[in-house]
Formats: structure tokens, sequence, C-alpha cells
């Protein structure tokens, strides 16, 4: 008997650098929120680490090395793996789905915007995985995409935008404790407000209307995926909670599901 794959919401998330792995908090926090989540036919994940246009699709074949997009680490960071499958049917999907021209790049593995979180919310590696590129870091541009990935929750896909909902490292509180610098924190708390709030136009002038945004966000690729994901949300009961709260180094970690 053929089953019925249950119809996902949609996250944005904030994926930390490496070093997430480390943070037993932050970790617990990734790991709770996919138990509260049935269980994916597969990930649809942009990352703020990918941007290229026109839209490319990331290597579907199995056994693709991860891209290890930074540098300085100790080595042990450089030596994680993480297998998951790749996914050739959900490519072709998202070919039919977002219309105009689509590239491909079947060498280029998860970079670490995809697999340092799913490694926290799905460490066996056995649910499939496609990372798609940013074509544009235009909100409006990005919120359509989402719009048209869509349909792809009703056959159990999970479709993650992965940055970090406030990102400065120049600017960044090199103390694990302590407050938080006072831009992150009204940063955070207006984001947090104008999800709540289901305020969509005011999401996309974030530049202009969120307090502290050109500190918060010198450059917008971190915020830039969360307009994936609420667009990929719009088609829903337009629920929304914070997943997770709290602060790393002064950045904001907060983190959106829309139902």
């Amino acid at each position: 008997m053929e089953t019925t794959a249950a119809r996902m919401p949609t996250l944005y998330l904030s994926h930390g650098a490496p070093l997430l792995a480390d943070d037993a908090e932050w970790t617990r926090q990734l790991a709770d929120w996919s138990g509260r989540i049935a269980r994916p036919t597969a990930v649809l994940v942009v990352s703020a680490h990918w941007e290229d246009a026109p839209l490319t699709l990331g290597a579907t074949a199995d056994g693709v090395p991860l891209t290890y997009d930074f540098w300085g680490f100790p080595q042990r960071y450089y030596d994680v793996t993480y297998a998951a499958p790749g996914a050739p049917a959900l490519a072709e999907k998202v070919r039919g789905l977002v219309g105009g021209p689509v590239h491909q790049d079947p060498v280029r593995g998860l970079d670490h915007g995809a697999y340092v979180p799913l490694k926290e919310m799905y460490p066996e590696a056995d649910v499939p995985v496609l990372q798609v590129s940013m074509p544009s870091l235009d909100p409006v541009e990005l919120l359509d995409m989402g719009r048209r990935l869509a349909p792809l929750r009703d056959e159990g896909v999970l479709i993650v935008g992965s940055g970090f909902t406030t990102h400065n490292l120049r600017e960044m509180s090199r103390s694990v404790h302590g407050p938080a610098p006072a831009w992150s924190v009204e940063f955070d708390d207006w984001t947090r407000r104008a999800v709540a709030d289901h305020d969509v136009d005011a999401l996309l002038d974030f530049e202009h209307r969120a307090p502290a945004a050109a500190i918060a966000h010198p450059r917008s690729d971190h915020f830039a995926p969360l307009f994936v994901a609420l667009g990929a949300g719009l088609d829903g009961h337009r629920r929304s909670e914070s997943a997770v709260e709290g602060f790393w180094h002064g950045l904001a970690k907060r983190s959106f599901q829309f139902e």
C-alpha cells in the first residue's frame, strides 16, 4: 500500500559556523526541532554560502565530497563527513517548478550552510538532500522562488533556508558569555515580531524598516534565505513559530518554522 507523504513545513535556520558541532545547547535545539517534524522524503536547501545565477542545482549523485567553504580552522572540521543520498528526482521536479533556465553543477557538494545543521538534525545522513543556489539576493525574487517551490511540501520535501538572523562577523562578540550587542538584539526582536505578525511587506523592506539593519547585515546573504522559506510557506495557514532562540557570540540564532 502506498504511503502518503506528510505535508511539510518550511524552515529558516541560523546555521552557525563549523564550530556549531561544539555547542551542546545549539545542537540539542536542532535535534529537538527535527524530532518535532515529520520525517521528510527529501530536504531541499538554500544556503547563504551559494549564490549563482541562474538557479543552479548541486550534485545529485551519491558520494560527492562536501564543500568545505571556510578557511583557517583546525583539521578536525575538514574531516567531517555527511554522506546523505543525492536527490536526482527532486532535482528534476525543481527544474519543472522554477521556470526559466536552470543550470547544474554535478561536482558541488553540500556546503557548511547545509551539512553543518543537517548533521545535527538528521545525523544518520539517510534523508536525500539537494542544495540549490540563490540566483539573486533580491527579497522579492527569492519570495517568488519559494512560492514556486511550495508544491514540493505536499510530496514530503522539507524546504530549508539556511542563513543567520544577524550576521556581522566584524562586529560579533568574541565572548561566549555576556549580553548580545544592542544592534543584534534589536534586529532579532524586530524580525521576530514581523514574522509573528505575518508582515511580509516589512520583511521584504527590512533594509529600510528594521533597526540596525546595516549593522546586523552589512551584506544580506545570510538573511536572504529567509525569503525562500517564507515564500514556500505562504500557501499554508500562515502559522509560524520561533523554533530556536538565543545568541551565539552576539549573533542571533533565531530560526523559524512556517506551516
